[in-house]
């Protein structure tokens, strides 16, 4: 079992460690443009942070430069609600790669890697994505078999499996259904991380390269996966209903407004009322809503009231990697 660290004595440490960090943002990814949003906060050197209103993304090659430009200098950190990892076992058998770092830059070579598969006969350990669409006869299982894994379980990543406090994420490759992270994952790391990686963009990785105190160089973008309903927990926040509800949204004001002010964040006025009117009646309301609280889950961090919580195993810094500020651990093991 991986050792996460949460102690107060390393919260406390950490408080110091980041004065280098002048942005902070969150986007709730998607394959679809117009749910693809992003909240930022900004500061000085020596400053508070000023948190502002969620924003669309926009072209997803320019958000890194767009980001690092922003920063003014300093260093800035990305939580991504996005996949950053490999499933273990695949990476075992099928990457040649020494981790997951470099797997992901090679990627530029391998256009077909994102191709996602219209049947089971076009998957494979290059070809991993799945399905194109819903079709009769179709599951996990056979989607595990046809990668040469030896059942559904071996889909997933440590840092995907259900906790005591929040559901399972979904399988990185498969790209099916509400619950599914494949489609966002082939547009975050096709369209928006190779650009930069590719152009030798200072893109650090977390938890693969190093902490952040390590990573947060001046002028270095720092990514880090996310995942909001693990957020919710940080942040004091228990939904009262659905959050595509935008009552159970507006009745969580309270509890965001007051860990701002606890936190001696500032919220610009457009933030303060989109936080009033639960982030809006449309179907965003739910991207903008999980953005802000992913946010604030990266500001936990680096405030110092959250550990980072980078585990010590070994296979999860190669290849698997892990969720941000998550210490529980799963429910679950995998063998």
């Amino acid at each position: 079992m991986a050792r996460i660290h949460d102690t107060a004595g390393e919260a406390t440490r950490l408080t110091s460690r980041f004065p280098q960090v002048t942005l902070a943002a969150h986007a709730d990814w998607s394959s679809d443009p117009r749910k693809c949003w992003v909240a930022v906060a900004r500061r000085d050197s020596s400053g508070p942070w000023t948190a502002s209103a969620p924003a669309l993304v926009g072209v997803p090659e320019a958000f890194g430069p767009r980001l690092m430009a922003a920063a003014g200098g300093g260093a800035a950190v990305l939580g991504l609600d996005v996949p950053l990892g490999l499933p273990r076992l695949y990476a075992e058998r099928h990457a040649e790669t020494p981790d997951f770092p470099a797997f992901l830059r090679g990627l530029a070579a391998r256009p077909d890697f994102f191709s996602v598969a219209a049947t089971l006969d076009e998957v494979s350990p290059d070809r991993p994505f799945y399905p194109a669409r819903g079709m009769r006869g179709m599951s996990r299982a056979a989607h595990a078999a046809a990668l040469g894994l030896p059942d559904t379980s071996c889909l997933g990543r440590r840092c995907d499996l259900r906790t005591a406090t929040r559901p399972a994420g979904a399988p990185l490759f498969w790209t099916l259904g509400a619950n599914q992270a494949g489609k966002a994952a082939i547009r975050a790391w096709r369209d928006m991380l190779l650009p930069s990686l590719t152009a030798k963009a200072p893109i650090r990785l977390w938890p693969f390269e190093g902490t952040l105190a390590e990573l947060a160089m001046p002028g270095a973008l720092v990514l880090a996966e996310t995942y909001p309903a693990e957020c919710y927990r940080h942040l004091g926040l228990r939904l009262i209903g659905s959050k595509r509800s935008q009552s159970a949204r507006v009745a969580a004001r309270g509890t965001l407004l007051a860990w701002a002010r606890d936190a001696g964040i500032a919220l610009a006025p457009e933030l303060v009322a989109a936080v009033a009117d639960g982030f809006g009646a449309n179907t965003a309301g739910e991207d903008r809503f999980d953005c802000v609280c992913g946010l604030f889950g990266v500001l936990n961090v680096l405030l110092g009231r959250r550990s980072e919580a980078r585990p010590d195993d070994p296979a999860l810094l190669r290849w698997e990697g892990w969720v941000l500020g998550q210490t529980d651990q799963p429910l679950t093991q995998p063998e």
